[in-house]
């Protein structure tokens, strides 16, 4: 037996200091495996069959000619599928979106559903099968398309209200000096992280076992265990590595029907889904089409307020994109209402995409803003601080902090923005119109109850165990830097296990809450293990483990406005010959709580960033309304922001520590693509003159709405 100290010597913290990655060396060598590539000893392979319909029901399906194939074990489909359980509420209090529910029933509500799988030997041959398996359907007529005035349009809350309102808004409206009504659209949109999904599945000694990509171990666990009618302890979720995920890896079909075959077969079985079965499986960011009324006095302080958004969901499953959201915390108004809005369609269902709500919904609130800003002579940044709430707008609550101000000074600073000339179209070089924007972001800083254990080693080395999830952001070398500090140690005596759901329940990696609520339970049962080792106890072979639940403390805290805040500024060139844009810089100043490692926070804020350059310029995936699928579902046609579209995009914060969080954390995951897409949009009307309301902003778009340099605001 030894016993341990903690090496309370070490002057400070390492919290706040950069920090390379901890697995870095693993995923740049390839020692790093992910859900794909790990080896399984009698291992076949599932393939799924998606249907070639937007609606209606599977007739027939023609099994015999693919189970004589080479290699093929079984084909699994709605006559042989196994029963799953659907009624019941998941981890996230949401019921489950039957699109996970595979082979229950022949009805096809949307292309792309999946109406079989096929197992093979190996994965060459279950994709030729599945290719080749015959299924016959009963067509009927599907309506995908979203448009205001739909007749199943309907207010819908999802995971906030889905309408709030006080004052009169027409009287505020009608009082107002100045005056914005206008209709804003984003597309259908895409995760398209690099790694596809997939999962492997098998039961070993009458456990079920699920090796996964995902963004919550615990959350998959609970998901298939009530799915499957099964103890939580019969099911072990391991997901170590992910190449991404975006709010994408949740549940998924790939992962049931895979469960389904390993039943059957009583051998594991691997499915992975293929690019383009990942865009009309894996969900997507809605649609939208928001309509943002704004009635503001002559000097720009808001009278009246009315944002309403509408998105598309499935006709199985409501989902709820609440681009609403934003104006309940950014702005207030004696008069004040917001309306999210769902049309079900023949459509796959839509999924939480990096800053659900916040993303399209700040490009119509700060473009509107940005619109109320030209017509009152104000400049831009100047109101928005003249707008800025004491209480959230709605909830009537205290903020925890609000740096907004801060963020805008200190931006404005940076980017030169003193020297901006107002007027549109003034700057040139040579056949390039030059523009700049600005435009405010919040996100959420949420905290969910986790759990998590930590274990002092004989041999002087700590082991934290939790079951988070590091998609890529950095989260479990920002876990290692909290944990040498809660212990007061280096972190090269920390080693953080993570991603398996017997580590007990924890928080999932969304919302920018992940790494806040996991270092609270890391941070809680550190100190207590503190207690102990400080008592001189003596430490056997396999160690002294402390095991911590944040239930009750997260219980205990006060009702606030809890938010992550930021300036968004934009540069941007525009060939009117071409209709070209070019983002040539870019800068946000964020307030987001203590930053545990700057090295990996700026990487998160700075990619961000770049998917707001993508989102206002290039991504857009378009349904065919004949076939209700999508035209070229692969990152072929579905257009991302490359190298060669991304300048110079520089990201910092200013001091923002969350004073009711141990470490101070807020989060920095989803912030930096709010309002990004707002400030490249608002710099495209600067250079050209003309309002562009509808993204993404296509060079043929800009071509046909020309330009206005003389002043003012044209419409696109």
């Amino acid at each position: 037996m030894t016993t341990a100290t903690t090496g309370s010597a070490r002057a400070q913290g390492v919290v706040g200091t950069a920090h390379t990655r901890v697995e870095g060396r693993d995923k740049v060598t390839g020692a790093a495996r992910y859900a794909g590539e790990i080896p399984f000893a009698d291992l076949a392979h599932g393939w799924l069959v998606l249907s070639t319909v937007a609606r209606g029901r599977i007739r027939t399906i023609d099994t015999g000619p693919v189970l004589a194939l080479p290699g093929v074990l079984a084909v699994l489909h709605h006559g042989n599928a196994p029963r799953v359980e659907t009624d019941y509420i998941g981890l996230l209090g949401m019921p489950p979106d039957p699109t996970a529910a595979v082979f229950q029933n022949d009805r096809v509500p949307h292309a792309g559903w999946p109406v079989a799988l096929v197992v093979a030997e190996t994965s060459e041959q279950a994709r030729e099968a599945a290719e080749a398996l015959v299924v016959a359907y009963d067509r009927e007529a599907h309506d995908t398309e979203l448009a205001t005035g739909h007749p199943g349009a309907h207010p819908a809350g999802g995971v906030m209200p889905g309408e709030t309102a006080k004052g009169d808004l027409a009287a505020g409206l009608a009082a107002s000096a100045v005056v914005v009504d206008e209709e804003y659209t984003t597309p259908e949109e895409h995760h398209s992280m690099m790694e596809p999904h997939a999962a492997t599945a098998r039961w070993d000694g009458g456990r079920l076992e699920v090796v996964d990509s995902n963004q919550g171990t615990t959350w998959v666990q609970t998901e298939l265990a009530s799915m499957f009618s099964l103890d939580a302890s019969a099911v072990r979720v391991r997901s170590e590595h992910i190449g991404g995920g975006f709010g994408s890896k949740g549940l998924r079909a790939h992962q049931v029907a895979a469960v389904m075959a390993a039943t059957h077969l009583q051998r594991p079985v691997r499915v992975v889904m293929t690019r383009r079965q990942m865009f009309s499986l894996a969900g997507y960011r809605s649609p939208t089409v928001q309509r943002v009324r704004l009635g503001a006095d002559a000097d720009g302080r808001l009278r009246a307020l009315e944002h309403r958004s509408l998105n598309q969901t499935s006709t199985v499953y409501e989902f709820v994109e609440p681009g609403a959201g934003v104006a309940r915390v950014m702005y207030d108004a004696p008069a004040h209402r917001t309306v999210n809005e769902v049309v079900p369609l023949d459509v796959p269902s839509p999924t939480f995409m990096r800053a659900p709500g916040e993303a399209p919904g700040s490009f119509a609130i700060e473009s509107a803003l940005d619109e109320l800003a030209v017509r009152c002579g104000v400049d831009p940044i100047e109101l928005r601080l003249r707008n800025e709430p004491e209480t959230g707008p709605v909830s009537g609550l205290p903020f925890s902090s609000r740096n907004l101000d801060a963020c805008f000074r200190e931006g404005a600073r940076r980017f030169g923005w003193a020297e901006r000339d107002p007027r549109p179209g003034v700057r040139r070089d040579g056949r390039w119109l030059l523009g700049t924007g600005t435009a405010a972001a919040s996100f959420q800083a949420g905290a969910g109850p986790s759990t998590a254990l930590v274990t002092a080693e004989a041999d002087g080395t700590f082991t934290v165990r939790i079951a988070a999830a590091d998609l890529g952001t950095g989260a479990r070398t920002a876990l290692t830097l909290v944990a040498a500090d809660a212990l007061e140690v280096t972190p090269e005596r920390v080693r953080v296990r993570i991603g398996d759901s017997d580590f007990g329940p924890a928080m999932i990696a969304g919302g920018s809450m992940g790494t806040r609520s996991w270092a609270w339970a890391i941070t809680a049962a550190a100190a207590e293990l503190r207690e102990r080792l400080a008592l001189g106890a003596d430490i056997p072979a396999d160690g002294i483990t402390v095991r911590s639940d944040t239930t009750e403390a997260l219980g205990r805290l006060a009702q606030k406005e809890r938010h992550s805040f930021g300036a968004q500024f934009a540069e941007v060139a525009v060939d009117t010959a071409t209709g070209e844009v070019r983002v040539r810089r870019m800068l946000g100043i964020f307030a987001a709580g203590r930053i545990v490692n700057p090295l990996t926070a700026r990487n998160q804020l700075v990619g961000g960033m770049i998917w707001g350059i993508s989102m206002a310029l290039h991504e857009e995936a378009v349904r065919d309304r004949g076939s209700g699928a999508l035209y070229a579902p692969d990152l072929a046609g579905y257009h991302v922001a490359t190298h060669a579209d991304v300048g110079d995009i520089q990201a910092d914060w200013v001091e923002d520590p969350d004073p009711d969080d141990p470490v101070g954390i807020k989060g920095v995951g989803e912030i930096g693509i709010v309002g990004a897409a707002a400030a490249v949009a608002n710099a495209v009307r600067h250079a050209t003159g003309v309002r562009h309301r509808h993204l993404p902003i296509r060079p043929d778009r800009v071509l046909a709405a020309g330009v206005r340099p003389a002043g003012g605001d044209a419409d696109a």
